[in-house]
This record gives structure tokens, sequence and C-alpha cells, in this order.
């Protein structure tokens, strides 16, 4: 091999190694709770999870595309195409909750969840799917078949879960907002705690 090209490899081969790996992207995907709901953007959870990660040495970045009042057929509508743009290596799927706010057939929502969950891993993306309880006046068949949703739809698409966002916190009044559905900023580390055990297991440092 004449020198000339030994040396232009050699170059080559040695700026791929000094280049720094790009940066990952984790992609939140859910409703109000997670697009920081009557509170100030930078004190939201999802905020607070950017953090988290540069502390603990992560490199990863947030993309948050969490909408106020998204259903999951709204989600299932839009999700290939910020999957194209944002290209995640972990999406955090928080959606449902409106769903069953509004009453809506649980079937419905699990299909919805379901489709989703394939496109992601699809777009080869690890998932980590947020489980939501909803108030005690839908009824225990509704509010039953609700919670369980979320378990049943994390087995059988062998995705990680967490069972539910507002864990250790829904009976604390003081942490919820005048409307006693979305958490205060003060709410917000707690939903934190609860996910990251969670979402750890899923990051690569």
């Amino acid at each position: 091999m004449p020198r000339a090209i030994k040396a232009l490899l050699f170059v080559v081969m040695l700026f791929l190694w000094a280049a720094p790996a790009a940066a990952k992207t984790i992609l939140v995907y859910g409703d109000s709770l997670s697009a920081g709901y009557g509170i100030a953007r930078d004190r939201g959870w999802v905020r607070l999870l950017e953090k988290r990660l540069a502390a603990d040495g992560y490199d990863y970045s947030v993309a948050n595309a969490s909408i106020s009042g998204e259903t999951t057929s709204g989600g299932l509508a839009r999700i290939e195409e910020v999957l194209r743009r944002v290209r995640p290596s972990v999406v955090i799927l928080e959606l449902g909750a409106n769903d069953g706010l509004r009453g809506l057939p649980i079937v419905d929502m699990k299909r919805n969840l379901a489709a989703m969950i394939v496109r992601a891993k699809k777009a080869g993306a690890r998932v980590l799917l947020i489980g939501m309880r909803l108030p005690p006046n839908y009824g225990p068949d509704y509010t039953g078949a609700f919670a369980g949703a979320f378990g049943e739809l994390a087995r059988r698409e062998r995705v990680a879960l967490v069972p539910f966002l507002m864990q250790g916190m829904a009976t604390r009044r003081e942490l919820f907002q005048s409307d006693g559905l979305h958490p205060t900023a003060a709410g917000q580390p707690l939903l934190l705690d609860n996910v990251w055990p969670r979402l750890r297991p899923l990051l690569r440092k």
C-alpha cells in the first residue's frame, strides 16, 4: 500500500477515535403531567431529569414532545414523525390519563399504547411505560381495568414499567394545584423519583 494512502488512513482512524460519541436522546412522550402544566417549565420533572442525567454522568439529551390534553389516539397519530425527527435511544411513554378522565374505552387505549410501543421499538428505542390511576369516582370496574392495563401491556410487550407516576403523593393534597390533578412544582421531584429507578437500567454510560 502506498505510503500516502497509509498516512491518510491513519489520519482518518485517528479522527474517528478522537471524535466524541454523539449524545443519545431520551424522548419523553406524554401529556400535561410531563409538559409541566401550570408551573415554570424549568421546574417540571422532565427538566429535573436532564439535570440528574448530567449529574450522574449520563451522556443523554432529553427531547420533550409532551402536549397538554393529549390522548393515546393523538399520540399515535404523531409518533412516527416524532420518532423520525428525534431518533431516540429511549422513549418514556406517559399517555393514557386523558383517555381515562374522558371515560374512553380501555381497549382502545391499550391498542393505541401497544401500537406506539411497537413503533418505538421498530425505531430502535427502548421503552419505559408510565402507569396511571384514576380517582375512585369513575367506579371500581373502570378504575381497576384502567390501572391494570399498563401492567398487562408492559408484560405483553416486554417493556419496563413505572406502575404509577404519582406513587406516594396521590393523597398529599398540598402537592397538587387547585384542579386536584396536576402536581405543583414541589411535587415534581417526587415524579422523577418514581421514574428514575425504572429508567436507569435502560441507559448506557
